[in-house]
């Protein structure tokens, strides 16, 4: 099945080249800079507080949710917050005990390591990784057959700061090693507005309150894909409106991308068209509708589901995929068994998330 197609989504929550070259310019240093989740923002307030005032190191710490949210950002924030240092790798990167050795013993006191995609790690890696989180000891073996030792060495007390896109698939030991577990979910449209004017001004880009909110809309929730959709909205703004982006602009630019006024692309569309007029609405298998789209299963349950499930497009049931009412409206169809359903919000989330696969 080909999957070409997607890395070139504007909506992608995935990082792109782009997305990550400008990182550093975009991301917000501090606490009081980062825009939304203000309950988990508390919480990591309190936490650092108390650790300062006991001048401890923080505790390890798990950031979980849909990609493209801030899981990275935060990471940053919480070193700069606490004034240390910040190693970055990902699960996939250590292959080999002997790598994760190797950043462990270079760690320095309180420095924090940020490990991304952490439920990619193999297993002897995290066997490596146990009793470095719980007792600050890494236990190497010298040598092999029956002359190998085991060599213990002490590490300065340091923190974890894991992400993960996937917690079902992070290991129990795993999971309870981390003493404070954060969900982050998707972002109201206010807070993405904020996030849109803030990214204008670095960007130098003049923009009026309602085409940030026309962005705002389009974004999916998700702060990444809103910075992405400014940037390619800028472009249009500079060749075909004077640089201004105003609510006419940033309509006439993401009609163009094909991004409806809920942010749903033309992979979020075929999706829901496949479930509804080649399987009758659903239930249906992930695997089929994958096949038949020529798409592949991870990117459907990835990176389009969520985003579905919680504008109440989709429903999973243990018989597969149904497309909702809700579904049926936004595409112009008939359900024939469909009720009555009241209109879709755009920018408004639940606070629950989608059970993560």
């Amino acid at each position: 099945m080909s999957n070409q197609a997607t890395p070139d989504r504007f909506i992608s929550p995935k990082q792109q080249s782009e997305d990550k070259r400008l990182a550093g310019v975009l991301r917000p240093q501090r606490l009081l800079e980062f825009t939304g989740q203000e309950k988990l923002k508390t919480n990591l307030a309190i936490l650092i507080e108390a650790a300062q005032g006991r001048q401890e190191p923080l505790d390890h710490i798990l950031f979980h949710g849909p990609p493209g949210l801030g899981k990275t950002t935060l990471a940053h924030v919480v070193a700069n917050e606490m004034n240390v240092n910040i190693r970055i790798t990902a699960g996939p990167a250590i292959e080999r005990a002997g790598d994760l050795a190797a950043i462990l013993t270079n760690m320095r006191a309180g420095d924090i390591l940020f490990i991304d995609e952490v439920h990619r790690l193999g297993r002897a890696v995290e066997e490596i990784l146990y009793p470095a989180m719980e007792d600050f000891v890494l236990d190497i073996i010298v040598g092999k057959g029956p002359g190998a030792k085991n060599v213990r060495l002490k590490l300065p007390r340091f923190t974890v700061i894991g992400a993960t896109t996937r917690l079902a698939l992070l290991t129990a030991p795993l999971r309870a090693r981390f003493g404070a577990a954060y969900r982050m979910d998707f972002y109201e449209q206010a807070a993405i507005e904020q996030i849109v004017l803030r990214g204008a001004s670095i960007f130098d880009v003049p923009v009026a309150t309602d085409g940030a909110s026309e962005i705002a809309r389009r974004a999916r929730g998700t702060p990444r894909v809103a910075l992405r959709l400014l940037r390619r909205v800028r472009d249009y703004a500079q060749v075909r409106a004077e640089g201004q982006i105003d609510v006419e602009t940033a309509v006439a630019a993401l009609n163009l991308l094909e991004i409806d006024n809920l942010g749903l692309d033309d992979l979020d569309r075929r999706v829901l068209r496949a479930i509804i007029e080649k399987f009758g609405g659903g239930p249906v298998g992930l695997d089929t509708i994958a096949a038949s789209i020529s798409e592949e299963p991870d990117t459907i349950m990835d990176v389009v589901e969520p985003y579905l499930l919680q504008l109440g497009f989709l429903e999973r049931t243990a018989r597969g995929r149904v497309a909702t009412p809700h579904a049926y409206k936004h595409l112009g169809l008939t359900a024939v068994s469909a009720p009555n359903t009241p209109p879709i919000q755009p920018g408004l989330f639940s606070p629950s998330s989608p059970d993560e696969a």
